[in-house]
């Protein structure tokens, strides 16, 4: 089909140069696309160099500690992917005897491989004609055909995937895939998207009806929860604080934080200070508190908007055992947390 070898053709003049495009080996192909799920390259890259560089090999991998694997990935978010990238590593080299499975259905078997991800190795490291579909992909093919249904639907998803499979090259599908990828992320951008020197200028639907800034179409998600969040930041005599593990099915979670206080809405001084005063690891102990932050730090996820404050708690003994501050930075911790670590400089 003439879109496929235009797209190719264009593909083979402008792809960038990266490191996982010098190589069909799945480990690395697999290890690069799980990063690179909701992150872009320019962020993803420093990652993928530091896993390859400490785990160069699946068996590597699957041979650290997951406090290990957490803090290399510390401050790319979406903390399932390091966990799941973790237990397939450690499935592939016990049970598979470190060889990847060489197809599309085999590999959605591997933990936080989706349909995705799966397509991109099968196609890069075995040649399998499966078509990838991501955010790339949707806004490529939605504006090329000017389609409205919404991509974050059940429809959309499939309706989306049967065109991107009727088009690749079965010839080259790798080709295809991450031509289709790249032309998303670097031409058909989501803003400001470089029509003039597209090759498809001349038969996209999208450009010809004037809709390229409506396209892709996707349906709102509810609006995003307000958590408000107090860190007690304790900080003894002997230069020690209080880091907890979180525990449970969460975004953070065996990632480690500050003793938390999470209020219904945002508390005064003297309120939060008054409502403290019971708190397990305050009650019996002596110390003075002060607000480092007077103005709440927001931290934006995906569903929920966390309003941050730290509170430092000086005391002359920790009411229970602590770690060193001076080693506080080996610690996994969500981003939240590392920034202040870093903007407060134990």
């Amino acid at each position: 089909m003439i879109f496929s070898k235009t797209l190719i053709h264009w593909y083979s003049i402008h792809k960038r140069n990266l490191p996982w495009r010098e190589t069909n080996n799945p480990y690395y192909i697999w290890l690069s696309e799980i990063i690179l799920q909701q992150t872009q390259v320019k962020q993803g890259l420093p990652y993928y160099e530091a896993f390859v560089s400490k785990f160069p090999s699946v068996f590597d991998l699957a041979n650290a500690d997951e406090s290990d694997v957490l803090k290399l990935w510390q401050g790319l978010g979406y903390y399932s992917r390091a966990r799941n990238l973790h237990a397939s590593a450690k499935y592939v080299a016990n049970e598979l005897e470190g060889v990847f499975p060489n197809n599309y259905k085999d590999l959605l078997k591997l933990k936080g491989v989706g349909d995705y991800t799966a397509s991109a190795i099968a196609s890069i490291c075995f040649n399998e004609a499966a078509a990838v579909v991501d955010g790339n992909v949707y806004r490529v093919l939605s504006r090329y055909f000017d389609i409205e249904t919404p991509i974050n639907s059940s429809k959309g998803a499939k309706e989306f995937k049967t065109l991107a499979q009727e088009l690749i090259d079965a010839k080259q599908p790798a080709n295809f895939n991450q031509a289709i990828m790249e032309f998303g992320a670097t031409q058909c951008k989501p803003k400001n998207p470089n029509c003039t020197t597209c090759p498809f200028n001349s038969s996209c639907l999208a450009l010809k009806r004037n809709k390229i800034a409506d396209l892709p179409v996707k349906i709102k998600s509810a609006k995003a929860k307000k958590k408000y969040f107090n860190f007690l930041v304790f900080i003894s005599e002997d230069e020690k604080t209080i880091l907890e593990k979180r525990k449970g099915k969460g975004i953070w979670q065996n990632l480690y934080q500050f003793p938390l206080v999470e209020t219904d809405n945002e508390l005064t001084e003297k309120a939060f200070k008054n409502l403290v005063l019971d708190h397990d690891l305050l009650k019996d102990t002596a110390f003075k508190m002060s607000l480092y932050n007077k103005e709440s730090l927001i931290h934006k996820l995906s569903h929920q908007h966390l309003y941050t404050k730290f509170w430092i708690i000086n005391t002359k003994k920790l009411p229970v055992k602590g770690v060193s501050t001076s080693k506080i930075r080996e610690f996994a911790v969500p981003i939240l947390i590392g920034n202040f670590i870093e903007s407060f400089n134990f």
